[in-house]
C-alpha cells in the first residue's frame, strides 16, 4: 500500500486538476451560448438566399451558373472539412474525420481523385497524417468566424469547381442538434442537388417543388446570378462553421464536466486508501506500544 505522504500529494495534484476541468467547463458553457446565438442568427439569412437560389435554379432563365450544372461523371472531388483547432472536446473532431476518411477510401476504390480545404487545426494535422492532398487551409479562427479569413481558402475549391477541376463539392462538419447531441455529417456543396432545391423552395413559400418563382435582372441576369451564387455558397461554408463551433464548445463543457466527475471520484478513492493507510500506521503504533508495556 502506498505511503500516507504519497497519497496525500495525490490528492492534492487530482484536486488541482479538478479545478482547471470546472474552470474550463464554465468558460466552454459561456462560449457554448455565445456560439449559438451566432449560429441562430446566421440562420434566417442562410435560408433566404438558398431559397432565392433554389427558385433561379427552377426558373427558366437564359443563363445557368456551373454552380447549377450537374456533371455527367465524377473522377475528381473537391473536399471542405471543418475541424476545431483544439482539442479536449471529446470525440467531437474523431467522429467527423472518421466520416470524412470513410468517404475517401470509398473514392479511391473507385479511382476518384480528391483534395482538400481545411477549416481547423486538428483537421489539417490529420489530412496531413493521412497524405491526403491539401490545396487550402484556414486555422486559428478563433471564438468568432469571420468570413474574410474564410473565403480565401474555400475559394481556391469553388474556382477548382468552376473550372472543372473538380466534378462534386462536398463539406464535412458536425451538426449542432442539442447540448449532449452533435452530429457529423457530409453534405453535396456543389451542384445545387435537386432535394435541396425542392427542400427549400417547399421550406421557403410552401409551394410545391415543382413551382418556382422567377426575378427581374437588373442590369442582366449573369452578373446578378454569379453573384448570388457566389453568397449561397459562402452562407453554406459559414453556417457549418458556425455550426461546428457551436458543437465544439457543447462537446467541451460536457467532456470538461464528466472529467470534473471523474476527478472527484478518483479524490474520493484516494481518500478512502489514505484514511486506511493512516489507520493502519495508528494500529501499527498502538500495537508496538501494548507490547512494549507488555515486556516491561
Amino acid at each position: 500500500m502506498a505511503g500516507s505522504r504519497e497519497v496525500r500529494n495525490k490528492i492534492k495534484s487530482v484536486k488541482n486538476t479538478q479545478k482547471i476541468t470546472r474552470a474550463m467547463e464554465m468558460v466552454a458553457a459561456s462560449k457554448m451560448r455565445k456560439a449559438q446565438d451566432r449560429m441562430k442568427k446566421a440562420r434566417p439569412y442562410g435560408e433566404k438566399i438558398r431559397n432565392v437560389a433554389a427558385h433561379m435554379s427552377l426558373a427558366n432563365t437564359e443563363y445557368r451558373h456551373p454552380f447549377l450544372i450537374d456533371r455527367d461523371s465524377v473522377k475528381r472531388v473537391g473536399i471542405i472539412v471543418v475541424t476545431s483547432d483544439k482539442g479536449l472536446c471529446g470525440g467531437l473532431n474523431t467522429n467527423v474525420l472518421r466520416r470524412a476518411l470513410k468517404e475517401m477510401k470509398s473514392w479511391e476504390a473507385d479511382k476518384e481523385e480528391f483534395e482538400v480545404c481545411c477549416i481547423g487545426n486538428k483537421g489539417l494535422g490529420f489530412m496531413g497524417r493521412v497524405g491526403a492532398k491539401v490545396i487550402s487551409q484556414v486555422v486559428a479562427l478563433g471564438d468568432t468566424p469571420d468570413m474574410e479569413k474564410l473565403i480565401g481558402a474555400v475559394k481556391v475549391v469553388l474556382d477548382g469547381y468552376t473550372e472543372d477541376r473538380f466534378d462534386r463539392v462536398f463539406i464535412f462538419y458536425n451538426r449542432f442538434i442539442n447540448t449532449m447531441k452533435q452530429e457529423p455529417v457530409m453534405e453535396q456543396l456543389l451542384p445545387l442537388t435537386d432535394e435541396r432545391i425542392k427542400g427549400d423552395t417547399e421550406a421557403g413559400d410552401g409551394q410545391s417543388g415543382n413551382t418556382a418563382w422567377d426575378y427581374i435582372y437588373e442590369p442582366e441576369a449573369k452578373p446578378v446570378i454569379d453573384d448570388i451564387m457566389v453568397r449561397y455558397v459562402e452562407a453554406l461554408i459559414y453556417q457549418a462553421v458556425t455550426e461546428n463551433m457551436s458543437s465544439e464548445q457543447s462537446a467541451r463543457m460536457v467532456a470538461m464536466k464528466a472529467a470534473s466527475d471523474n476527478a472527484g471520484t478518483v479524490i474520493d478513492e484516494l481518500t478512502l486508501i489514505y484514511n486506511k493507510s493512516r489507520q493502519a500506521a495508528i494500529t501499527k503504533e498502538l500495537s508496538e506500544i501494548v507490547a512494549g508495556a507488555a515486556a516491561v
